[in-house]
């Protein structure tokens, strides 16, 4: 075994003799191939590689095969931790694949959403995950076009929730509706009547989806009609919608539904700010089942939803040469003492 001349770059061949092995074998432990390699093999491989400083070529890559070993996942904002445990899911699948994830920030802007693909299109990325929540009244024509041309030249793009517009893309859903009826049924079930549910603007699907539920199931089980206020996914959104409809004026013992757990959150901070109790005033429920919502106080009632197992899967669906769509993933509602049972007396 010899080292490679300091006057050049180790090229695979250099890697192969170093490690003892065939050029076959190097390249599949090196180039992200799916065939398999024996962990002996592969651990004699990037041994050597780390020796001699060898870098893969992802140019070289992506002509080669038509595709590169980047996986590109868009969500509305990282900085919610909806989102962030949905990346979680999503990287350590792609690290198990040996696929490099990026991130891309969309904010729910179609217009910037399409420019991150049509960057992402020059990488030739082998997969591309779609996670932030669309729009069932807003088309953007351009990012279908976009995203076709990934399709056609070997990506795969795969969507959590809704598909994009005009286009059969590999999709992966939580049971929204499901989970928030059930929530309703729960929180009607111990003795609450009115309800507040705060949800973004209307068209938009993950949000419609659970304030129907939510609202069929509360209805059904002896509530009544629950009155809509519309605002956004953030923690803000939750702040301004509570302290307007504190404002307005709101029945102590009423309960609040927020879309995610994040606004649920500034609902929760608005009626401290207004003096009240969470429970006891105010009761408020989210959606998510965020690690912080269990450790504030009261618990925040909520309806668990796997969202780690959701990104790992989005990254099986970009990898699978055939794919079946599976059943929604189902969510569990969990009770805390941000909904205390109601005292009928």
């Amino acid at each position: 075994m010899t080292d490679t001349p300091a006057s050049r770059a180790a090229t695979l061949h250099d890697v192969a003799r170093e490690a003892g092995v065939s050029l076959a074998t190097a390249s599949r432990v090196l180039n992200g191939s799916a065939r398999k390699v024996a962990d002996s093999y592969r651990e004699r491989v990037e041994a050597a590689a780390a020796k001699l400083g060898y870098s893969a070529n992802m140019s070289a890559q992506a002509t080669a095969r038509g595709t590169s070993a980047t996986l590109a996942l868009l969500v509305a904002d990282i900085a919610d931790p909806y989102f962030s445990q949905i990346a979680a899911g999503v990287a350590r699948a792609a690290d198990e694949e040996r696929l490099i994830m990026t991130i891309g920030i969309t904010e729910r802007e179609a217009e910037r959403e399409t420019r991150l693909v049509r960057a992402l299109r020059g990488q030739r990325p082998r997969g591309i995950v779609l996670a932030a929540s669309r729009s069932a009244r807003h088309h953007s024509p351009a990012l279908t076009d976009v995203l076709r041309d990934i399709e056609a030249a070997g990506g795969t793009v795969v969507s959590i929730g809704a598909p994009a517009d005009g286009m059969q893309t590999r999709t992966l859903t939580l049971d929204n509706f499901g989970s928030t009826r059930e929530l309703g049924q729960a929180l009607s079930g111990i003795g609450y009547r009115n309800a507040i549910l705060i949800g973004a603007a209307e068209g938009l699907v993950t949000s419609d989806e659970r304030l129907a539920g939510f609202q069929e199931g509360f209805v059904a089980s002896g509530g009544n009609a629950p009155l809509i206020v519309r605002g956004g996914f953030s923690r803000d959104s939750g702040y301004t919608a509570m302290a307007s409809a504190l404002e307005q004026g709101v029945h102590p013992g009423t309960l609040v539904f927020g879309i995610t757990d994040v606004v649920a959150f500034g609902a929760m901070s608005a009626v401290r700010a207004a003096g009240l109790e969470v429970g006891t005033d105010i009761a408020i429920a989210g959606f998510g089942d965020i690690d912080s919502g269990r450790d504030i106080v009261p618990g925040l009632t909520t309806v668990h939803a796997p969202l780690e197992k959701l990104g790992e899967e989005a990254v099986r669906a970009v990898v699978a040469e055939t794919w079946t769509p599976p059943a929604p993933l189902a969510a569990q509602v969990i009770l805390r003492d941000s909904t205390p049972p109601v005292d009928a007396a």
